[in-house]
């Protein structure tokens, strides 16, 4: 385990294996914790920092207000601790908002990426108000979809600290959507490693049409449905994710 600090954020990660450096990013609210299949997957080859994203799991600050520039604040930490820790360029695979850390960060900075690998993210938001307004009410009146998670965010973070994140978080996805929901996909042309985006057939965060446009957007775009899964591709099919990626890459 390590921390490197920048620009108020404490960020937590964990190195294995040894070989080309993949720096790989959890979702908002997740944990590092949860790619363990994936993990010793890629470790195998390569040397694997997996970090929990500023706010989420161990890494601070938390509670955390996000703010609608969030993913361009966050985006040049990772950035730096690539740097500091001798790992860039890295391959850059994330979920959710990982895979839109990865995407961004390679767009702001191209010689940082080996390649890219994502799952649940397409360079911008899908326009639903309604996810934000869900996200908003998630720990006070969580809609059926959500309660799960309402639930593990509540027992991981403490329900007030869990509050303060899901409200915040809220009001920046809605603040997002109305200044037109991008995040990379204006500057998708400057992408220039190559890029397998994944998403599930019924995920309704990052829907396949969107993240087929973001992917043909990037010029070493590539495009793959997860068919039958949802958002968290990495906990429904975890096996069939983890032989895709390492084959992938294998063939880089």
């Amino acid at each position: 385990m390590a921390w490197f600090e920048q620009s108020g954020s404490r960020i937590y990660f964990e190195e294995s294996g040894s070989g080309d450096p993949v720096l790989l990013l959890p979702g908002w609210g997740g944990t590092i914790d949860e790619f363990g299949p994936l993990r010793e997957a890629l470790a195998q080859k390569f040397r694997v920092i997996a970090a929990d994203l500023p706010g989420s799991g161990k890494s601070d600050p938390q509670p955390r207000e996000y703010t609608p520039s969030y993913f361009q604040d966050d985006a040049p930490v990772f950035l730096a601790m690539l740097e500091a820790t001798g790992a860039s360029p890295a391959h850059l695979i994330g979920f959710s908002d990982g895979g839109e850390y990865a995407l961004l960060m390679a767009a702001m900075q191209p010689k940082c990426a080996r390649s890219i690998i994502t799952w649940g993210a397409g360079g911008e938001l899908a326009n639903i108000p309604q996810m934000a307004d869900a996200m908003l009410n998630m720990v006070d009146s969580p809609i059926p979809p959500m309660k799960e998670f309402s639930e593990h965010m509540k027992a991981t973070y403490g329900e007030a600290n869990a509050r303060v994140m899901t409200r915040s978080f809220g009001a920046a996805l809605r603040a997002i959507m109305e200044g037109g929901c991008d995040i990379s996909r204006s500057r998708a042309a400057n992408i220039s490693c190559p890029a397998l985006l994944i998403t599930g057939e019924n995920d309704m965060f990052a829907p396949p049409a969107l993240v087929r446009e973001m992917a043909k957007a990037i010029v070493g775009g590539e495009f793959l449905e997860a068919k039958g899964a949802s958002h968290p591709v990495h906990q429904e099919q975890p096996e069939w994710l983890a032989h895709t990626i390492t084959d992938w890459l294998s063939r880089r």
